[in-house]
C-alpha cells in the first residue's frame, strides 16, 4: 500500500534538536516500507496552540506491506523511542516527534477503540487539507504515478496559502538515505 506520513518537531530529546529527530525518525520509519522517499524540512509556525516554538515538518512516502493498524502501533513505537508521551503533553503543544498517517493508498479509515484512545486512526488525516505545512511536503513526495489525485491537494494549498511554510533544509541536504 502507498503510504503518506507527516512528520513535525518542535522540542528537542535526548539532546537532540528538532533536525535530528526528524533524521532519526526516517532512520525508523525507513525499513517499514520500500521506495522510501523523503521531502525537504519546513519550518512552520505552531497552529492552534500559538505560544510555542516553531515546527520543523516533513513527510515521508513509500509502499508497505503493513495494515494501517499495524503501522500506526508502529508510529506510536518510534514516538515514544523520541521522547513522545501523548499521556502528558498538550494536544497540539510542543512534542519532541509527531508522526501522522496522512494517506493509506485510497484508503478511508474511521477507526476509535474507546478502550484506548491511543488506537484511534482516520484516514486521510482529517486535516490535511487545512495544513500547507502537510500539503507542501506532501506533494514533493507525492509520486506523478501515485493513484492518487494531486489536483485535490494543489487545489486546497492554493485557497489555503502557504501559511508562512519556509523552506528549511532541501532533501538533499539532509543526508537521509532515499
Amino acid at each position: 500500500m502507498f503510504v503518506i506520513l507527516g512528520l513535525g518537531s518542535n522540542k528537542s530529546f535526548a539532546s537532540l534538536d528538532s533536525l535530528q529527530l526528524l533524521k532519526r525518525a526516517c532512520d525508523l520509519l525507513e525499513p517499514l516500507f520500500s521506495d522510501f522517499c523523503v521531502s525537504s524540512v519546513y519550518r512552520t509556525k505552531p497552529m492552534y496552540v500559538t505560544d510555542q516554538a516553531d515546527f520543523y515538518n516533513m513527510a515521508v512516502s513509500g509502499h508497505t506491506a503493513l495494515s494501517a493498524q499495524v503501522l500506526l502501533s508502529k508510529i506510536h513505537e518510534i514516538e515514544a523511542e523520541l521522547g513522545r508521551d501523548r499521556k502528558t503533553e498538550i494536544r497540539n503543544g510542543p512534542r519532541s516527534i509527531d508522526i501522522d498517517i496522512e494517506l493509506f493508498g485510497k484508503e478511508e479509515i474511521h477507526f476509535s477503540d474507546p478502550s484506548d484512545p491511543m488506537k484511534n486512526l482516520e484516514i486521510p488525516h482529517p486535516r490535511i487539507l487545512e495544513r500547507a505545512f502537510v500539503l507542501i511536503p506532501l506533494l514533493e513526495v507525492l509520486p506523478p504515478d501515485a493513484d492518487i489525485q494531486r489536483e485535490d491537494f494543489e487545489k486546497s494549498l492554493a485557497k489555503i496559502g502557504n501559511q508562512g511554510v519556509e523552506l528549511w533544509k532541501s532533501r538533499q541536504s539532509l543526508r537521509i538515505r532515499q
